[in-house]
């Protein structure tokens, strides 16, 4: 069967649309047919053909009135025709119309971090609105996607961060999580412990050529509500310099060192920032730094030239998100305090105005899980950070599920409220 071309695809046989066409294009002669007898154009003719002047003003009427309701009709049904095609649950669609359009309308947020602590905050920022970008590091030397950059040597930047901030932000997020995070077992030896998003946005890359445009088609495919953006497209390594003198090279060095670390940075120095990392930041109301591993999370986004600098400038609330819980290699034994000056130490001048601190404990069998794994409660300290110049915001935040986290969606509605106010 040959296929009609152009605009005339409508016409193709089976659309149910052609009907409801025709029946609008009669509605429409029949509302010009009416507005032609109530406006006494033509008046001699017409009113003739109809009996007299007064009969013409009533049977206009009721032609308009007629048109009208035949091409409502038509209308609500060519739409739902296409409705039904793209989703059968039409009762689904309005409600997908309608969360969109509110939505929509929501502030501009940006979000700027890594790990699990960002794409958790993303699942509380997205019911919210979809105004909102995530800005994920790309230093990730671990796991899957350190595999996939030895042995991909075509691919631009490691995919991992960047794949939980997608799964984090899909519309069906709880069956995109388990499909992007899951990861091959060894019944398959040559993709053991690969990460299923991780091969399909380098797998994209090789067919676009183009490692943003991979990140966009995967974003398109599962429709997220937000984007993604990488803060630079050169590839980078992070740093660190420890308290005892030595240098650890690497993401997955820095967290398991063994000495304190002393500041972070990037090899090369200074990479050139994605212009729409720095459009974002601009042009956004809301920006909000972690939670997040502090040293291998938040800070390598600010370490990229021009981005803590456009933040300091933006007119937006600026706020950052202290950690629950210190991270065993990284951060032990840090207060909130802590944390905050650790910042500052890499951004020069504050980049923030307010910092939020969770001052619920975790309990029970969480505590001790945590603890056996060197993990400790991080102290808020709303004075000390008080006499840095900020505005401290405690709020019990704590999750209540099996792990010492962020709640998404109270941290999402204080961040939310905050702005607004």
């Amino acid at each position: 069967m040959r296929y009609l071309r152009g605009p005339l695809r409508w016409l193709h046989p089976g659309l149910g649309v052609k009907r409801w066409l025709a029946l609008l294009l009669a509605g429409l002669v029949l509302v010009g047919f009416g507005a032609v007898l109530l406006l006494n154009l033509f008046a001699y003719e017409l009113t003739a053909l109809v009996g007299g002047p007064e009969r013409a003003s009533v049977v206009g009427g009721l032609a308009v009135l007629a048109g009208l309701v035949i091409v409502s009709v038509s209308l609500v049904a060519v739409v739902r025709n296409i409705a039904r095609a793209l989703l059968p649950d039409e009762k689904q669609l309005v409600d997908r119309m309608l969360v969109q359009r509110r939505l929509g309308s929501g502030l501009r947020v940006v979000a700027i971090g890594g790990g699990t602590g960002l794409s958790s905050l993303l699942r509380g920022l997205k019911r919210h609105t979809t105004n909102l970008t995530a800005i994920v590091v790309v230093s990730d030397d671990g796991g899957s996607s350190g595999r996939l950059s030895k042995e991909m040597p075509g691919l631009s930047l490691p995919p991992g961060d960047i794949r939980n901030c997608i799964a984090a932000l899909a519309d069906e997020e709880p069956l995109m999580t388990q499909l992007l995070q899951y990861r091959f077992d060894a019944s398959a030896p040559d993709l053991s412990g690969h990460s299923l998003g991780n091969l399909l946005i380098a797998a994209l890359e090789d067919i676009t050529g183009d490692f943003q445009e991979a990140i966009r088609e995967t974003a398109r495919v599962l429709a997220i509500r937000g984007s993604v953006l990488p803060p630079t497209l050169q590839r980078v390594q992070l740093c660190a310099r420890l308290r005892n003198g030595e240098v650890a090279v690497g993401e997955t060095n820095i967290s398991n060192a063994k000495s304190p670390i002393e500041y972070v940075y990037l090899d090369p120095a200074t990479p050139e920032p994605l212009p729409e990392v720095l459009e974002a930041i601009a042009n956004a109301e809301l920006i909000v730094m972690g939670p997040g591993s502090l040293y291998t999370s938040v800070i390598p986004n600010l370490l990229v030239p021009r981005v803590a600098q456009t933040i300091r400038n933006s007119p937006a609330l600026r706020v950052y998100v202290c950690n629950v819980m210190t991270q065993p290699g990284e951060t032990a034994g840090m207060t909130a305090t802590d944390h905050v000056r650790a910042v500052l130490r890499h951004t020069e001048e504050p980049i923030f105005e307010y910092v939020v601190l969770n001052n619920k404990r975790p309990a029970g069998l969480v505590r001790e899980r945590y603890a056996a794994a060197g993990a400790e409660f991080v102290a808020p300290e709303p004075r000390q950070i008080a006499k840095l110049g900020l505005i401290p915001l405690e709020a019990p935040l704590l999750a209540t599920d099996n792990y010492a986290r962020h709640d998404p969606e109270e941290l999402a509605k204080l961040l939310i409220h905050l702005a607004s106010r």
